[in-house]
């Protein structure tokens, strides 16, 4: 049996569903901060909540480093604004949409 999305009702094979989350016209803020004992940590801010689990997997498994998910931004240990747009261009996101500070 066909499995149906349960968004759209078109079958997952031709589903757009996330194609549409992905060409919002939100804004991706990426920047980087300094945490504990002068350490960098990279914030990526404005991906879908929906979107938000599997981004945070892929980037972390991409950019070999540890993270986490915490009030809608993605947490990031290291200084990699660079790699994570570049990333997020291949997940699909526009490259109008990311914001590099």
């Amino acid at each position: 049996m066909v499995e149906v999305c349960k968004v759209c009702g078109l079958p997952k094979d031709l589903c757009v569903c996330d194609v549409i989350l992905k060409e919002g016209t939100q804004k991706i803020k990426v920047y980087t901060e300094k945490a504990k004992f002068r350490k960098f940590v990279t914030v990526i801010e404005g991906v879908e909540k929906s979107q938000i689990g599997e981004v945070t997997k892929y980037l972390k498994k991409k950019l070999a480093c540890g993270g986490s998910k915490k009030d809608n931004q993605i947490i990031l240990q290291g200084d990699h604004k660079k790699k994570v747009a570049q990333l997020l261009k291949e997940l699909g996101y526009k490259e109008e949409q990311i914001e590099v500070l």
